[in-house]
C-alpha cells in the first residue's frame, strides 16, 4: 500500500511541473492513505499457553526456560549453556541400540539448539547429541517447545523423565523422513504423524505401558519436517494430560486405566493389581532433548517390525538433514491471580 501511495504522489507532482493550469483540487479531495503499521510478532515468553491455567489461575514463566539466544560450542559449552543444561543424558548411559550420545553433537548456535547426527569412525553407531535440564520439574506444568524435526528416521525427541527412569511423558517423538534408504521403503506413515504419549515401568523385572491406541500418532496432514512447530503437554496432575500442537489442543488422556491399567505405579508393590496403591505420573521429572536411533526401528529382531529404518552412510553425509533443532523451549506453572 505504501508504495502504491508513494506512486500516486510522484505522477501528481510530475503532472504539475508539465501544466501551471493543473487543478490540484481543495485538501479534502486529496485522499492519501496512511501506511498500516503491521502487528508486532509476539515474542516466546508472550505466545498464550493454550491450557486452561483453572480457576483464579494465571501462568506463570518458569526461568528453567530457555530461548537458546547465545552461543555454545559443541567442543566447549559455554557458561550460559551450562547453567541450565547438562550436554548428555540424565545418567551415564549412552543410548539405545545403535544410538551412542555424545556431548559434542550437542551446540547452540544461529540462536537454535542444534543436534547434528554422524556415523562414528569404523563402527555402525551413530553419534548422537542429547542435553538434560539441570531443573526438574513436577506436576502442575506447561512444557513447550519450538522445534524442527529431521528429514531422517532418526527419532527428534523433546520429552520428560523421571530420574528413577520409571515414569515418562513425551511431548514430541518424531521421525521425519519419508523414505528409508536402509529399508528402500516409503516411510510417509511416519513423516506425518507426531507420536504423543507417555510410559510407566517397572525396571526389574523390565516391564513397560504406554498406550497404543491410534490417537497416540497424530496426524493432521501436516509433513512434520518442512517447518518448525510447537509442541506442548500440560501435566496437569498425576492422572491427566493434554497433548498440544500449534497451540491446538490434539489429545488428552486422563484417568487410572488411562494412565496406568498395569499398576506399574503402585506405590507398595509394583505391577501387583490386589491392593490399589497407584500414583500415576507423580514423580519429579528431568526435561530431555535428543536423538536417538530407536532399537524398535533399526533392529528388525526386536520384533516390532520387519524392516530396518536406520539412515545409510549416504544418508548421514546430508548434514542438513539430520540436524534436529529448538528454537526455544518454556515452561510455566499456573499459580495464584494476585
Amino acid at each position: 500500500m505504501k508504495l502504491f501511495v508513494t506512486s500516486i504522489v510522484l505522477l501528481a507532482m510530475a503532472s504539475c511541473s508539465n501544466s501551471q493550469d493543473q487543478d490540484l483540487g481543495t485538501d479534502d479531495d486529496q485522499q492519501i492513505e496512511e501506511p498500516v503499521t503491521p502487528e508486532p510478532e509476539l515474542g516466546w515468553k508472550e505466545i498464550p499457553v493454550p491450557a486452561e491455567a483453572g480457576e483464579n489461575k494465571v501462568w506463570e514463566f518458569q526461568e528453567l526456560s530457555d530461548d537458546f539466544e547465545y552461543q555454545a560450542a559443541a567442543d566447549g559449552k559455554s557458561e550460559e549453556f551450562l547453567n541450565k543444561w547438562d550436554d548428555f543424558y540424565h545418567n551415564q548411559w549412552a543410548g539405545p541400540g545403535l544410538t551412542e550420545w555424545r556431548r559434542n553433537h550437542s551446540m547452540v548456535k544461529d540462536g537454535h539448539l542444534q543436534m547434528i547426527a554422524a556415523r562414528k569412525a569404523d563402527s555402525d553407531k551413530i553419534l548422537l547429541g542429547c542435553i538434560t535440564s539441570k531443573t526438574r520439574v513436577s506436576y502442575p506444568v506447561y512444557v513447550e517447545a519450538y522445534a524442527k524435526v529431521m528429514n531422517s528416521t532418526l527419532a527428534s525427541d523433546v520429552w520428560l523423565l523421571s530420574p528413577d527412569d520409571t515414569q515418562e511423558i513425551d511431548i514430541v517423538e518424531a521421525y521425519g523422513a519419508t523414505f528409508s534408504e536402509s529399508a528402500q521403503e516409503n516411510t510417509s506413515w511416519y513423516a506425518e504423524r507426531i507420536h504423543v504419549s507417555h510410559h510407566v515401568f517397572v525396571r526389574d523385572p523390565f516391564q513397560d505401558y504406554q498406550p497404543t491406541d491410534s490417537g497416540s500418532w497424530y496426524r493432521d496432514g501436516t509433513i512434520w519436517k518442512e517447518e518448525f512447530h510447537r509442541y506442548g503437554v500440560y501435566w496437569k496432575d498425576p492422572w491427566h494430560l493434554e497433548y498440544y500442537i500449534d497451540g491446538k489442543l490434539v489429545r488428552t488422556v486422563s484417568g487410572k486405566d488411562m494412565i496406568d491399567p498395569k499398576f506399574y505405579t503402585n506405590a507398595e508393590e509394583p505391577g501387583n493389581t490386589v491392593k490399589d496403591t497407584r500414583t500415576g505420573l507423580s514423580k519429579e521429572m528431568d526435561i530431555i532433548i535428543n536423538v536417538e536411533d530407536q532399537t524398535w526401528r533399526s533392529s528388525p529382531a526386536s520384533g516390532m517390525q520387519s524392516d530396518t529404518y536406520t539412515p545409510t552412510d549416504g544418508e548421514l553425509a546430508k548434514t542438513v538433514d539430520h540436524t534436529f533443532k529448538v528454537d526455544w523451549i518454556r515452561v510455566y506453572k499456573p499459580v495464584d491471580k494476585n
